[in-house]
């Protein structure tokens, strides 16, 4: 069980010294996703926009070749007007002249409306595209520090990733997931050890007779206040002088 336990604290001091290369990122990493995710929403409108634009623009094309096959008709049908031989023609003729005029209104009316559309999304799109590049700017320069910490710490990160490997193999499945449940819930320690009578993660006090059960070191014990594996300062202690970082 000593060994259990050991193999344990070992895990979380490895543990320890990987959040604190992680907490060099500092909120970084946070920054560059939104930042990404910002870039993404941004290039979401510029591209619906552009396409709402383009397809405004090849709807004006055909309205304007629409216009000009009905002015034709329009052409037609006026010099047919001195060609009729009866009221029931004319009738039916400027019945046709008028249902071409107000399409040919309706169309040119259209046009406008889309004219004017077609300028609104490209003034929006000029209006956002510098807000893209101003958050594309930003992004490299915080991807660049990033990378430069990381890469100031991936040799000692590599060489603790392969040490942690290596001890997560010796522990046993039930065990290692109850270390990651309580290392997720209470913030990175899940294993600590008693000082001065308490708790090391919480600070709460450990009974005397707890203490004593402790530190015999036959079982696996929790914290009665916040939940985490705790193991004798003894244990730590031996722990502590074998592993070197």
């Amino acid at each position: 069980m000593i060994e259990k336990l050991a193999i344990l604290y070992e895990l979380q001091l490895i543990d320890n010294q990987l959040d604190e290369l992680e907490e060099l990122r500092g909120d970084l990493p946070a920054a560059v996703n939104d930042l990404k995710q910002q870039i993404q929403t941004i290039e979401e409108q510029i591209e619906t926009k552009d396409a709402e634009k383009k397809s405004s623009n090849s709807k004006r094309k055909q309205n304007d070749e629409d216009v000009e096959r009905f002015k034709a008709s329009l052409k037609k049908f006026k010099s047919q007007l001195y060609q009729v031989r009866n009221n029931k023609e004319y009738d039916a003729l400027t019945k046709e002249i008028d249902h071409t005029e107000e399409q040919i209104t309706r169309l040119e009316a259209e046009t406008m409306a889309l004219e004017d559309l077609v300028q609104k999304l490209k003034k929006e799109i000029d209006e956002i595209k510098p807000q893209l590049e101003g958050l594309g700017k930003e992004l490299k320069e915080k991807e660049t520090e990033l990378k430069q910490i990381i890469k100031a710490n991936e040799r000692e990160e590599t060489k603790l990733n392969d040490k942690r490997t290596k001890i997560a193999a010796k522990v046993k499945k039930p065990d290692y997931n109850t270390y990651m449940r309580i290392r997720k819930a209470l913030g990175g320690k899940a294993v600590v050890t008693i000082i001065r009578a308490a708790c090391s993660g919480c600070h709460n006090v450990v009974p005397p007779q707890r203490q004593i059960e402790i530190k015999q070191s036959k079982r696996l014990f929790s914290c009665e206040s916040c939940g985490r594996i705790l193991i004798s300062p003894d244990v730590a202690e031996e722990v502590q002088k074998k592993i070197q970082f």
